[in-house]
């Protein structure tokens, strides 16, 4: 066992001794569970059925502890890695098209998503007033079992997406290399971050639990959780969009389809429109802090069916195979 661990991440300078308590706790608590190393190639602790980071398991103890959604809140869930950057841009678009007058598109030119919908176990886990009221939005990678009570049992939307499991790995090791390489740490190598991945051991994993859990509970409230996959939405993109916005109460009218509303949306939080600003070649995600990161990171292809350029056929026939298995009598079946 470590001999400490970084529980005062979560601390600032002016915190109560009530905080500061709190994180001392959260602490003895992670000191009791199973650890593994993980994709990082730092301590996973196993919490509630899932593997997490220190630095996020911390964050996630607090919410449950203490974050109480607004009725009108819409939270948009996901695996990391699985489509949230687009998702949580799309939903942004469609929810501030009417509040901001025009100017919605300016803000996804200023910022990269990530930066207009507030991280639930970062943002909002020890200053629940961080975000903009006026915006329903709130993500998360937090498991559904995993959620607070106090969102579970409200009348909050949920919009989870997911994807292959094969890009999603792909997708998931390429940005932590580049992150790693970024601050000149060797990654780890993609043969054994595989392993990891089919032992059910990364940030929020297991993959296929976190998926079965969100599936599950759209099937038990489908007017409160959406399941989308990556997948059909980029099939069927405006089909999506018209869903989503459907689905959060601020449907398209007539006259915005006739306008080409829909598509001039899809057009703005495209991977190419996106990828190719300013703010995302050049910028970075939480300047400032320990988790800095280049927004460039978080746009590498948007494609379906790369893991092909990573992966053997091998590799990929047994994570098909893996995710057949525990997907077994769910009633859900991803695309591959």
């Amino acid at each position: 066992m470590e001999s400490s661990l970084p529980s005062t991440q979560i601390l600032d300078s002016g915190e109560s001794a009530e905080r500061k308590n709190e994180a001392k706790n959260y602490n003895e608590v992670m000191s009791t569970l199973p650890k593994v190393k993980g994709l990082r190639g730092s301590d996973y602790y196993l919490y509630q059925g899932f593997w997490y980071a220190p630095f996020f398991l911390e964050r996630l103890m607090s919410v449950q502890q203490h974050f109480n959604p607004q009725s009108t809140d819409i939270f948009v869930a996901s695996f990391p890695k699985t489509g949230t950057t687009w998702l949580k841009s799309l939903t942004f678009a469609i929810v501030t098209r009417f509040r901001l007058s025009g100017s919605t598109t300016s803000s996804l030119l200023t910022k990269m998503p990530h930066d207009c919908v507030p991280f639930l176990e970062y943002d909002l886990a020890q200053n629940p007033s961080n975000r903009d009221l006026a915006i329903p939005l709130v993500s998360t990678h937090v498991p559904y079992s995993c959620l607070p009570k106090s969102i579970i049992s409200s009348r909050c939307k949920i919009i989870y997406i997911c994807r292959d499991a094969k890009d999603a790995f792909v997708s998931l090791w390429c940005f932590l290399a580049k992150l790693q390489r970024s601050k000149n740490v060797e990654p780890l190598p993609l043969e054994e971050a595989f392993e990891f991945l089919c032992n059910g051991i990364a940030n929020y994993g297991p993959y296929w639990d976190h998926v079965l859990g969100y599936w599950r509970g759209s099937l038990e409230f489908p007017e409160k959780i959406l399941f989308l996959t990556y997948e059909e939405m980029k099939k069927d993109t405006a089909a999506h969009v018209k869903k989503l916005a459907e689905f959060m109460g601020c449907s398209f009218t007539l006259e915005e389809e006739e306008e080409g509303e829909v598509q001039k949306i899809i057009s703005m939080c495209s991977f190419e429109k996106l990828s190719n600003l300013e703010v995302n070649k050049n910028g970075k995600h939480r300047p400032g802090t320990s988790i800095a990161i280049q927004n460039s990171l978080y746009f590498r292809k948007g494609e379906m069916g790369d893991w092909a350029n990573h992966l053997t056929p091998e590799m990929g026939a047994r994570l098909d195979d893996i995710m057949e298995q525990k997907l077994k009598g769910s009633g859900l079946k991803l695309p591959r």
